[in-house]
């Protein structure tokens, strides 16, 4: 998507990068320890309450300025990012770069 929108010379300003279908944290976690071949283990607390008021409970990107630009490729999942960066960028003694 960056390169897409570096490429294109009418792009300019801010866009919201993501794949448009909103996500939660659980489904990241999940998907964390998918990736390290774990099972989950997740601890559920409460909110603060001092918080609850400007926690931010729903988020998905708004991705219609990007399509403007032309972008019509399919958003990489959830999953399948989280699995690429944790398999491929955070494995000890490789670098972001380093061939395969």
């Amino acid at each position: 998507m960056t390169l897409h929108i570096a490429d294109t010379p009418s792009a300019n300003g801010l866009f919201n990068i993501g794949s448009g279908i909103p996500r939660t944290w659980i489904d990241l976690a999940i998907a964390l320890f998918t990736a390290l071949d774990r099972k989950p283990e997740i601890e559920f607390i409460d909110m603060p309450e001092h918080i609850r008021n400007q926690y931010q409970y729903y988020t998905c990107a708004d991705v219609s300025r990007l399509r403007a630009t032309g972008w019509k490729t399919p958003a990489t999942m959830l999953e399948d990012a989280v699995s690429d960066y944790v398999r491929n960028y955070l494995v000890p003694g490789k670098h972001l770069g380093d061939e395969a």
